[in-house]
């Protein structure tokens, strides 16, 4: 099994894992939450990565399922050990949105990282007043919670200069989100400006879709695919205002994959960008 990773993907790895024993055993998760005394639906969060549990229950459960290596044994409960260490995003539990930390813990060990973005910049490109107009919007009377989340995603942002591997970024954004004014025409033009320095990193492409390119694969809304390394499977992210999803099942990360890659095929190449983003700002201020 696999034993890299942060918290967040190593609890994944630790969910499957246990999964995996479960099935050979040929138990259900029912027989698993009796033996336990507790719901099945904490057992089906603990098998996806979503829920903690003791350590004392994972060796209980390896014993109940019949496993006899002491080697076995050993690097599950080393990939427990390593799940129960908190990440940076840890600080900021109090104020983040429900599914955010979960998130966050999986985009730091992503290694590629692809989004189609419909309404606003990506979260990793925003600028400081740019995220914290949007974030105000949404919290208009919880300044210091706003405060927060703005400190929060500008320490995500480190992910794009990391070393000695940083992340590797493919945006593709709506034009109409890079026209709407958030936080004003001068917030606006300096992120336009933010965004023309980003794509000139070696680690970020950013693709601009044109409003005029009318209907496309990926008009139902804001997608991402976290991408992992060869041994750990693509985890698609879908955020939306009734809540976030996780998808892993292969044949649902071969629809979104596929999905973008037509939305980047049917947009302009990223060389065409920092001309549209330098066009965008003009208007923007009306010269």
């Amino acid at each position: 099994m696999a034993t890299a990773g942060g918290p967040t993907l190593r609890r994944r790895q630790l969910g499957a894992e246990l999964r995996r024993l479960r099935e050979h055993a040929g138990k259900r998760i029912e027989d698993v939450a009796a033996h336990l005394e507790c719901s099945m639906s904490k057992i089906s969060r603990v098998e996806t990565g979503q829920a903690p549990i003791k350590a004392r229950d994972v060796r209980d459960l390896l014993q109940w399922y019949g496993v006899t290596d002491p080697e076995l044994t050993e690097a599950v409960m080393l990939v427990h050990k390593g799940a129960q260490q908190q990440g940076w995003w840890a600080h900021y539990n109090e104020v983040l949105p429900s599914g955010m930390a979960t998130y966050a813990g999986l985009e730091a060990d992503a290694r590629v990282l692809r989004s189609y973005e419909p309404t606003f910049v990506h979260g990793l490109l925003q600028t400081e007043d740019y995220a914290r107009a949007v974030i105000a919007a949404v919290r208009p009377n919880e300044p210091y919670e706003v405060d927060q989340l703005v400190r929060f995603r500008k320490e995500r942002q480190a992910l794009l200069t990391r070393t000695p591997e940083p992340l590797e970024l493919w945006v593709v954004v709506e034009e109409s989100a890079l026209r709407r004014p958030v936080g004003g025409t001068e917030v606006m033009v300096a992120q336009l400006e933010h965004l023309a320095g980003a794509a000139e990193l070696p680690n970020v492409t950013i693709q601009i879709m044109p409003t005029a390119k009318g209907a496309h694969a990926a008009l139902a809304g804001t997608f991402s695919l976290l991408e992992f390394g060869p041994r750990e499977p693509t985890v698609v992210y879908v955020n939306s205002i009734a809540g976030n999803v996780y998808l892993e099942k292969e044949r649902d990360v071969r629809t979104f994959i596929q999905t973008f890659d037509l939305v980047r095929a049917a947009a302009p190449d990223p060389q065409e960008t920092p001309i549209t983003l330098e066009r965008i700002a003009r208007e923007m201020q009306g010269s």
